[in-house]
């Protein structure tokens, strides 16, 4: 053992560590708050929406708003957005957004909008929960009736240009379909689907690719136009979007499904996605 006298400081703060401690042991016994609760108690639903992403939010406006602010009023409270840029990969999103933060200091929402409701992605984020899902997306591609009437399979675009944002799914699969065939068809430098939809309406184009809730948004009811699936194999079934929330936050998971189940049978999800010119798809 050291014969070095104790430092008086170490021994003061030592003695103020345990004196803290015993003031705090009722406090801790006390019941922590569930997931829900705090969101009741705060008044509000911090609520994850991707930026950049028509028709479902824009600058504050779009679908997934409208959607985040019915689920807010369902369980009683006002719904607080928290825009964000889409990371590298979903697991990325899921971390920084629903069970974690971001390491600049922002988030975890309560709850994340727009979440693919995947059996790998749920396997492989065990922190989170995937739940309720509101809206099956799908590829799709619009055509000119005038210069497309009938579209059987890719080969009815034959000599056609066909608009497509060249980094997202339709464009991949695009541009490698059929070995490669459509590739000089393709006008690829386009943000996106809705950029797509915009080109086929000026007539710079006779057909448009990507998500059919980008294509719809733009074309709506034109009866001049005609919005179907991608005509390939692995573009026709589309996907389930959800929500995630933490996996422990079962009773905020519970509330958002019974949410969800009554804004699907209330029509109340229906008319939201009306507003913004997309059809509603059953997940």
């Amino acid at each position: 053992m050291s014969d070095r006298p104790l430092n008086r400081r170490r021994v003061l703060q030592g003695l103020g560590a345990l004196a803290l401690g015993a003031l705090a042991a009722p406090h801790a016994a006390a019941k922590e708050l569930s997931a829900l609760e705090r969101v009741r108690q705060r008044g509000s639903l911090l609520v994850g929406v991707y930026n950049d992403m028509p028709p479902f939010h824009v600058a504050g406006k779009g679908i997934d708003v409208e959607f985040a602010r019915a689920l807010a009023a369902s369980i009683g409270v006002g719904a607080s957005l928290l825009p964000f840029n889409a990371g590298e990969n979903m697991d990325d999103d899921l971390r920084n957004m629903v069970w974690r933060g971001h390491y600049l200091g922002w988030g975890p929402a309560d709850v994340l909008l727009h979440v693919p409701v995947d059996r790998p992605l749920i396997q492989n984020n065990p922190k989170v929960s995937i739940f309720a899902p509101y809206y099956r997306e799908r590829l799709a591609i619009a055509r000119d009736l005038r210069q497309v009437p009938q579209l059987e399979s890719m080969a009815s675009l034959k000599g056609q240009k066909i608009a497509v944002p060249g980094l997202s799914l339709a464009g991949w699969l695009l541009i490698g379909a059929d070995g490669g065939a459509w590739r000089e068809q393709l006008v690829t430098r386009m943000a996106d689907g809705t950029e797509a939809a915009r080109a086929l309406l000026r007539g710079e184009v006779g057909a448009a690719a990507g998500l059919a809730s980008e294509l719809e948004s733009q074309i709506g009811r034109d009866e001049r136009y005609a919005i179907e699936p991608l005509p390939l194999p692995r573009a026709r079934d589309g996907w389930p979007v959800g929500l995630a929330v933490k996996r422990e936050a079962d009773d905020l998971a519970k509330a958002l499904q019974e949410a969800v189940n009554g804004l699907q049978q209330s029509g109340k999800l229906g008319e939201i996605f009306a507003a913004g010119n997309v059809s509603w798809r059953r997940p």
